[in-house]
């Protein structure tokens, strides 16, 4: 299932979606017991660590990225082939495409 959020939603714990709205920040500091800011939560995404992490300009403000590979993830597996035993065996079934998928 695919819910929209008009103007975003704070991922907590890594499970919990909380609509950006005016009840967030309540429902955040329930979860968590903090205080945090729209600017402060988004510091603490995945995004932000990658681009803090090529930046070579030291300023967050004014990036200056460089990367010494760029890879692409290959999403035309279903499954569960977590471990990757399954991949190296040889066992994956055909490949499914994620248009196809109902």
């Amino acid at each position: 299932m695919i819910n929209l959020y008009d103007g975003g939603a704070y991922l907590v714990n890594g499970m919990d979606i909380i609509p950006d709205n005016q009840e967030a920040q309540a429902a955040i500091k329930a979860k968590t017991g903090k205080d945090i800011s729209r600017e402060e939560a988004s510091k603490e995404t995945i995004a932000y660590g990658i681009l803090e992490e090529h930046n070579t300009s030291g300023n967050m403000d004014k990036l200056k990225i460089k990367f010494d590979k760029l890879t692409s993830h290959d999403i035309t597996f279903v499954g569960d082939y977590t471990d990757g035993a399954g991949i190296r065996a040889g066992e994956v079934p055909g490949a499914v495409c994620a248009y196809q998928l109902p």
